[in-house]
């Protein structure tokens, strides 16, 4: 059994090999699309709506909730980035249930690309936040010898990020594998659901988290901008 995607190659064309990662995750990207573009051309402002149009609807209002209750600020300029995240997190482990599919999150390279757009989002919203000057004064508080700790801290926590989902789906697989083997025609039927959900509840840690850590960035350390964080609508 191939504990990761990586592991198996799909395609080969000459030296050149398409692993699972790379083929679902292209899968899963051109299925938000897709789904994202059938519900722009049927979007509606009055008179009935599609399903789709009020699934969507719903969890994006659920996600600005969410971001405004973690941030205290106004969720538009999050939600382009924290949406995909969670939409990307969350189709990539549902799909597991489709025979033959293997999720990219279950591939260490996948999660730490993942967490590599929080580090970068991390201080770009810092930055548009408090200007370079004050964003990297932050690392030297309260002291500037804390900055190396503070720098370190910023790394660990995004390592944690990527192990955290990786580990997570990973052990997941295992475990469907080893039940399967045991008892191929009732555990997986259980341990199919409870992949279902338990996806979902990755994608919402891995956005919540990510959120936090944008969040702590904008904050002002010793000044009033902080006082104002929580009175954008």
């Amino acid at each position: 059994m191939d504990i990761s995607p990586d592991q198996w190659i799909v395609l080969q064309i000459g030296p050149l090999g398409i692993n699972a990662t790379i083929l679902f995750t292209w899968m899963v990207m051109l299925l938000l699309t897709l789904s994202a573009l059938l519900v722009r051309l049927r979007l509606s402002t009055t008179g009935e709506l599609t399903r789709w149009q009020n699934m969507w609807e719903a969890i994006i209002s659920e996600m600005r909730t969410q971001i405004r209750d973690v941030s205290g600020q106004d969720p538009g300029p999050f939600l382009p980035f924290i949406g995909t995240l969670f939409a990307f997190v969350a189709i990539s482990n549902i799909l597991a249930i489709v025979p033959g599919y293997a999720p990219p999150t279950g591939s260490l390279s996948t999660t730490t690309a993942l967490a590599i757009c929080v580090l970068i989002a991390v201080p770009v919203f810092g930055i548009l936040e408090k200007g370079l000057f004050g964003y990297l004064r932050s690392y030297f508080q309260p002291t500037p010898l804390m900055a190396p700790f503070n720098i370190i801290g910023e790394l660990s926590r995004t390592v944690a990020l990527a192990i955290r989902l990786y580990g997570n789906v990973m052990s997941g697989t295992v475990i469907v594998g080893i039940l399967i083997s045991i008892a191929p025609f009732f555990f997986p039927v259980l341990m199919q659901l409870l992949g279902l959900l338990t996806g979902l509840i990755q994608a919402y840690i891995f956005a919540v988290l990510s959120m936090v850590y944008i969040a702590s960035a904008m904050r002002a350390k010793g000044n009033g901008n902080s006082a104002n964080g929580g009175k954008h609508d």
